[in-house]
């Protein structure tokens, strides 16, 4: 039963996704923007706390 949930939840999610990009591009992109921009602080949030810990957690 959950197998099926979340394969209902990947085609949902697709879906979604083609919609948006076939109505409006442009906020499409926006979108796409906002996530990468979220993946790249993460990431330096991260690096920032490695620094922090090899420095003796200072």
């Amino acid at each position: 039963m959950a197998v099926n949930a979340k394969k209902v939840a990947v085609y949902a999610l697709v879906v979604f996704a083609l919609y948006v990009i076939i109505t409006d591009p442009k906020k499409a992109s926006d979108y796409v923007l906002i996530g990468f921009q979220g993946v790249s602080d993460a990431a330096g949030a991260l690096g920032d706390f490695a620094t922090w810990v090899a420095n003796g957690a200072k």
